[in-house]
């Protein structure tokens, strides 16, 4: 059943006419603004795309977007499906599916998340090396379609170490302050209680989040590389000084990071010009925008 709804969505994003992605990526809450780089873009919403389900979540666009970048042709979701939107596993993590049979080879996962460890400051990017899904959800349990994956795939390079070590050295060139940790994924929409926040640091989480596991257990599935990069909206240390969390507060911040000096970053010519326009400062575009000339 499943191929056959993957098929239809083919088939209608091919009567777009657009090109065969390389690249995937998911932007994440407030990080959808990266549209504004693509060249050429085309633009479907997911309502339009037999499987996808409409995206009811604040800051999430809800658009598939073909185009270019730095010659590189991609495929973006503007905004996710999420398990709080009352979605199940598998509608959330179609798409990512999807794009894997247009022919992308890599997926590159953004998302907004808390901090869990307390060296981990707002407007820091986190690389992820692995994650723990407590969602209690997983998009691969029931029949197995052994055409889109294997019935029990190796999650133990679930994010890619070659993807995240040229992330390391794109950062490090360009002296950018980042971390590598584990994300941990939890359902939704509540915010963590200071107790659940405590158990989950306990556990080895270093941020937390309402996304990405699944995207990336579905990723894995059926066969991508996966890069993940958390940019850290807040403090979700859950200690006696722990406060209050505004979902708004935490979707402007992740839209507007901590400014730093990029003047050394090396950023193409058409991205230097636009750069006042759109004044787009924030450190894990960086990363993007480099590994696109790796």
């Amino acid at each position: 059943m499943e191929n056959n709804l993957i098929n239809g969505a083919i088939d209608k994003i091919k009567s777009l006419k657009v090109d065969i992605p390389n690249i995937a990526i998911v932007l994440g809450s407030g990080l959808g603004n990266f549209i504004h780089w693509i060249e050429n873009p085309t633009f479907v919403n997911f309502e339009e795309i037999p499987g996808f389900q409409a995206s009811t979540a604040p800051s999430h666009g809800g658009k598939l977007i073909f185009g270019t970048f730095k010659g590189v042709n991609l495929c973006l979701m503007q905004g996710r499906l999420h398990l709080y939107e009352g979605y199940s596993a598998n509608q959330v993590t179609f798409p990512i599916r999807v794009m894997r049979r247009l022919g992308a080879k890599n997926l590159f996962i953004t998302n907004a998340a808390g901090s869990l460890n307390k060296t981990y400051q707002p407007g820091d990017i986190m690389l992820i090396k692995d994650h723990i899904n407590f969602t209690g959800e997983n998009p691969l349990v029931g029949m197995n379609d052994d055409t889109i994956g294997q019935r029990f795939p190796d999650m133990s390079n679930a994010y890619c170490k070659i993807l995240r070590e040229l992330s390391i050295k794109i950062l490090t060139n360009n002296k950018i302050h980042f971390n590598q940790g584990i994300y941990s994924g939890i359902k939704g929409p509540s915010l963590e209680t200071s107790a659940e926040r405590r158990f989950l640091k306990m556990s080895g989480a270093d941020a937390v989040g309402m996304s990405t596991v699944l995207e990336n257990i579905a990723a894995i599935h059926c066969g991508f590389s996966v890069l993940g990069i958390s940019a850290i909206t807040n403090s979700a240390t859950g200690g006696p000084d722990q406060k209050p969390d505004n979902i708004d507060d935490i979707l402007e911040d992740s839209a507007n990071f901590i400014e730093q000096d990029h003047s050394k970053a090396t950023y193409a010519p058409k991205i230097q010009k636009k750069e006042g326009e759109i004044n787009w400062n924030n450190n894990w575009k960086i990363c993007l925008f480099n590994l696109f000339n790796s």
